[in-house]
């Protein structure tokens, strides 16, 4: 039995999801506590799963570990190939860990329950597909599996504006994934496989000509279409506009998702393809990447504090804090393989464990939307005021998940934000010292969802109605809560496992 767990672990992991599913396809669709219920169990098995690969993973190993490798599209050099490292590992933590929270915080959901949980076992799949796949192929295919899920999540379950929400969402990013996929088959096609190891280590060294291009020049026309494919799902200004529609209309346990994962799968694309692919291209670039991540975090920001609808300003905050993941990743490119390789890992560490971070203290403050809006039916922050009072434990929980979005000392978001910035300032200092703008008016966009929510002179409209948080809703956020504190009073145990794949990379 152990044997069978060691050698198939992540296609457990990957697929027990999908089984759950197709499981749910033979219940009575009138059964919706049974549905739910089931759902929420089998959402579990991965989380247990992903933390027993946890405490089985050897930081300190080189490669990728758990490999699985079987023939999948032989003719054409691809196979189902599966592993992880210390980059893969804490998204595939985190992506079992939102999965099941999101579940459970649905089951106030009364419409087409059956379809819905279908639906978000079937994105926890696509979504572990791309952190587990070591096939270039593979990892497009789980890439795009991810976005019908949520398109249908949106359109049918969201609020008032899902159509245009949900069409602006799936065109946009499958639109920039066409570049992907090309740029995806000239690469296997050159070099007979789709393996994402060889790539790395074939593919900047390739030279010659190849469909009437030099190797130089089909590079960098590859690496822009890699570059807008994952700065599109970041996202990155000035292509991040699709984002706050589709987290506005989407329902909360979807942009739960939307925000502590599948945005993490751009900035995954560039750590696991963009940089090791295109060593020279990324280097040569790094500047250009830096700014767009500078206007993500000013732009970001400022737009959050602009925000009369909570779960907007929420949104927009999301871009501002995936910036510096990609400030981050800009310091890394410019540093790899160079004197000042050391700044370059702290930066990477942080974007990396910012990736982490922000999954948890985004889907906290979703949650936390949620439930008010649920109350109140109004996201309106101007109808809120003094709520506190009416709903001391949600005010708590409130203030406490913004002080993480914050970054307060003491909580996760500082850590892995403070790293970002101590790597970049030697490598970009202007675009650091300019970024610390959108970091203060992070605070005031803060301050201001907490002031015009939970302080303030009370709105006696709400008096007498029901506001609090259920005990449900309490346990669905209660890890993130524990997270937050934890990592930001100890990151050794997840920048630890982080750090060991990093430094490995960035020594070239």
């Amino acid at each position: 039995m152990d044997s069978i767990l060691q050698t198939n672990l992540l296609s457990l992991i990957l697929f027990l999801p999908t089984a759950g599913a197709v499981l749910l396809l033979f219940f009575p669709r009138d059964q919706v506590g049974a549905i739910r219920w089931t759902a929420f169990l089998i959402s579990l098995v991965p989380l247990g799963l992903s933390i027993y690969l946890w405490t089985q993973f050897d930081p300190a190993q080189p490669g990728y570990q758990f490999v699985e490798s079987a023939p999948w599209f032989s003719v054409i050099g691809s196979n189902y190939s599966l592993g992880v490292d210390g980059i893969s590992l804490p998204m595939v933590l985190l992506t079992t860990l939102l999965t099941p929270l999101a579940v459970l915080f649905s089951f106030s959901v009364s419409d087409k329950v059956k379809a819905y949980m279908i639906l978000f076992l079937l994105l926890e799949t696509g979504s572990l597909g791309v952190f587990l796949a070591l096939d270039l192929l593979i990892f497009f295919v789980f890439y795009e599996v991810g976005l019908i899920p949520m398109y249908f999540l949106i359109n049918i379950w969201g609020s008032a504006n899902r159509q245009y929400a949900s069409l602006k969402f799936i065109l946009y990013t499958m639109t920039a994934s066409l570049g992907l996929l090309l740029s995806t088959q000239i690469i296997g096609l050159t070099l007979g496989n789709f393996s994402i190891p060889n790539a790395a280590e074939f593919w900047p060294k390739l030279t010659g000509s190849f469909f009437g291009l030099t190797a130089e020049g089909l590079r960098v026309a590859a690496f822009w279409a890699f570059v807008v494919a994952f700065a599109l799902k970041v996202p990155v200004w000035p292509l991040h506009t699709w984002l706050p529609d589709a987290h506005t209309e989407a329902p909360t346990a979807g942009s739960v998702i939307l925000a502590g994962v599948l945005l993490k799968l751009g900035a995954y694309g560039f750590l696991r393809l963009v940089l090791p692919l295109y060593p020279v291209e990324s280097a040569q670039f790094a500047p250009w990447l830096a700014f767009f991540a500078l206007m993500a975090i000013v732009a970001g920001a400022y737009a959050s504090f602009g925000q009369t609808d909570f779960k907007r300003l929420v949104a927009y905050s999301s871009i501002n804090h995936m910036g510096f993941v990609v400030l981050g990743v800009a310091a890394a490119a410019a540093t790899r393989a160079t004197a000042n390789a050391a700044d370059g890992i702290i930066a990477l560490n942080g974007a990396v464990l910012q990736m982490f971070t922000h999954g948890l203290s985004s889907a906290g403050m979703f949650l936390l939307v949620g439930v008010i809006y649920d109350r109140t039916h109004t996201r309106n922050l101007e109808e809120f005021g003094g709520l506190f009072p009416l709903a001391p434990v949600f005010g708590g929980i409130l203030l406490f998940t913004s002080m993480g979005s914050l970054g307060l000392p003491g909580l996760a978001g500082f850590v892995s934000e403070f790293m970002v910035v101590r790597g970049a300032w030697p490598v970009f200092t202007v675009f650091t010292a300019l970024a610390m703008l959108g970091l203060l008016m992070t605070g005031a966009y803060i301050l201001k969802g907490i002031y015009k929510s939970i302080y303030g002179p009370l709105n006696q409209k709400w008096v007498g109605h029901h506001l609090e948080i259920s005990t449900r809703e309490v346990i669905a956020i209660a890890p993130l809560l524990v997270l937050m504190l934890v990592i930001g009073v100890w990151p050794a145990w997840l920048v630890g496992v982080i750090n060991e794949t990093i430094t490995r990379f960035m020594a070239g």
